[in-house]
């Protein structure tokens, strides 16, 4: 088994020689003399654990240089371990060094063996964190479609839905509400269909005005109206070969509607103001936040593009019904914020629990928010509940907890295994990726009888 790497910054050359000695059957050692030498070592070796001497020079009577170094590695290397060494009853800077994102501190004199322990100590718990980083992402692998996190039985389906409508060329309907990851999953679509090498070209159609829509889409000659000096290709040549994204569909106007239908059919265009039909080859997926079919009723959307649309039909689910997906979607997102902000963080209990009785009204683009703020308002490494900023006295508190959404899920997907398998207990149990002795536990945990799925 390799030595966790340790990283001595002392400009003692006594002391470095003392520690060499001491600990280099514990640890694969490297030294540095003062900040900038330490701060090259710490990107070359990246150490599990840095011993850090605040007296460095230029000012070894104080502890500036010490914890300017300090605050460097923990920007640089967040996730490494640093023990400050401190002079004797010099509490002020070791406090301050803690609240700077020291893992603990020792005092000089130097006792050997009270340091070994503190150093043992901390690339124990580094050693921990990387085992529960990589287990953390072989779980999320699991549950993820491209950049997707989904657990639930109906992520599952359309997840399942997208890998084998991706092979084909068949347009695609997405519905959900707006936040929940439509766009998202439109590329998922794309990256995985053969147009994967070719342009994804999104447009939202209720962004632009009614006026400019059939322009940016279909494109113009030159003259075609006041101020189109020249020729100008559309969004649906642009995608030739590769995929449009028309986010947002039922903002489009009737005659916008009727161009797009004749696409659909006849996969021509006609730039605005031209006479000659242009053969494109993009496949469509389209989007909308809002119920189609009532739409249909309003007659504000034609039936005949509609069916034209849908022939496959994805419908996202808020994030409030998607249970552990919730955990899953935050600890992915606070990874990724964490990063940003050069810090290690986590959520507390109490954070975890808010999030899941809260609503999210604006689903994932709102918990993004939510997280981003989180990770740069956190004064410490825990997350709280002041840190999410979210409105956690008007959270229902009739919704499920964590623990029975996870419950829920849980049992839920014990069900779907068993209908798939018509009961069979060994299938089902591969199906899940459980044991068999695992399964019957969930069996019995859930009160699921498998033989009335026979």
């Amino acid at each position: 088994m390799d030595k966790p790497r340790l990283l001595v910054v002392d400009d003692d050359e006594a002391i470095r020689m003392q520690l060499k000695y001491a600990l280099r059957d514990d640890f694969t050692l490297f030294f540095a003399g003062d900040r900038h030498a330490a701060m090259a070592a710490v990107d070359e070796h990246h150490p599990e654990v840095v011993s850090l001497d605040l007296g460095l020079p230029p000012a070894q009577d104080g502890a500036e240089e010490g914890l300017r170094a300090l605050e460097e590695i923990v920007k640089r290397a967040p996730a490494t371990k640093i023990v400050v060494v401190t002079g004797n009853g010099d509490r002020m800077n070791a406090i301050r060094a803690i609240q700077h994102g020291a893992f603990d501190y020792h005092s000089k004199p130097i006792d050997l063996d009270g340091l070994k322990v503190v150093l043992g100590r901390a690339a124990y718990l580094r050693a921990l964190e990387v085992d529960a980083q990589k287990h953390l992402e072989a779980e999320e692998t699991n549950v993820r479609f491209e950049d997707i996190v989904g657990s639930t039985p109906a992520m599952r389906e359309i997840f399942a839905i997208v890998a084998r409508v991706s092979k084909t060329d068949a347009t695609v309907l997405i519905q959900g509400e707006s936040g929940t990851g439509k766009e998202l999953l439109a590329k998922a679509v794309h990256s995985n269909s053969p147009r994967k090498s070719r342009a994804f070209v999104a447009i939202n159609c209720g962004a632009i005005p009614e006026t400019l829509l059939e322009s940016e889409l279909f494109g113009h000659e030159k003259g075609a109206y006041t101020g189109a000096h020249i020729q100008r290709k559309g969004k649906f040549e642009l995608a030739d070969g590769g995929t449009l994204f028309l986010d947002e569909i039922a903002e489009m106007s009737v005659p916008l509607q009727v161009k797009l239908l004749r696409f659909l059919q006849e996969r021509q265009i006609e730039r605005v103001g031209g006479r000659e039909m242009i053969r494109v080859d993009a496949r469509v997926i389209a989007a909308t936040n809002k119920d189609l079919r009532a739409e249909l009723q309003a007659g504000r959307f034609r039936e005949d593009l509609y069916y034209r649309l849908s022939v496959v039909n994805l419908s996202i689910p808020p994030l409030r019904d998607r249970g552990e997906d919730l955990v899953l979607i935050a600890s992915a997102l606070l990874r990724k914020h964490a990063r940003e902000q050069r810090r290690k963080l986590r959520f507390s209990s109490e954070a975890l629990e808010a999030m899941a009785r809260y609503r999210w009204p604006g689903n994932i683009r709102e918990l993004d928010n939510t997280v981003q703020r989180a990770a740069i308002m956190a004064r410490g490494q825990l997350i709280g509940v002041a840190d999410l900023g979210i409105a956690v006295e008007t959270a229902t508190h009739d919704r499920p907890s964590l623990r029975e959404a996870r419950g829920r899920a849980e049992r839920q997907a014990v069900v779907d295994s068993l209908i798939k398998t018509r009961g069979n207990i060994s299938q089902a149990a591969k199906h899940l990726g459980v044991s068999r002795p695992t399964f019957h536990g969930l069996l019995d945990k859930f009160q699921v009888d498998a033989k009335k799925f026979r």
